[in-house]
Parts: structure tokens; C-alpha cells; sequence
């Protein structure tokens, strides 16, 4: 085998790996947009729920201390 055909191998070689890495890419790419989304609405229904259980009865939603102040 000579050289150049050594070299054309391996230019082919590294075509095919960089074809693959794109396509790798594109795929991972397209799973980052749905996890976005998919995170966006559970955001979205949390928001939702704590409003709603925030104004449900006029509670509050902030931590309690049992109607106790702390006395130095």
C-alpha cells in the first residue's frame, strides 16, 4: 500500500467519524430541546400549584414555626 493510498484511507476514515459526531450532535441537540420543554411545563405546573394552594383559603405557603417567636 502506498502513501497516498494510506493517507485517502484515513481521510476517509476521519470524514466518516466527523459524519457520525454531526449526527451524534444533531440527536443530543434534539434531546436538550425536549428536557428544555419538558422542564418548562413541570416549572409552569408548580407555579401553577403553588398559587392555587397559596390563594386556595387565603393560607400561606411560607414555612411556619409553630406561632412561636424566637426570644432572645
Amino acid at each position: 500500500m502506498t502513501h497516498k493510498q494510506q493517507l485517502k484511507e484515513r481521510l476517509e476514515q476521519l470524514r466518516q467519524e466527523f459524519a457520525t459526531g454531526q449526527d451524534r450532535l444533531a440527536k443530543l441537540d434534539g434531546e436538550r430541546a425536549n428536557l428544555r420543554d419538558t422542564l418548562l411545563r413541570i416549572s409552569g405546573a408548580i407555579q401553577v400549584l403553588e398559587e392555587t394552594l397559596g390563594e386556595g383559603a387565603g393560607e400561606d405557603t411560607s414555612p411556619s414555626d409553630g406561632g412561636e417567636t424566637a426570644t432572645s
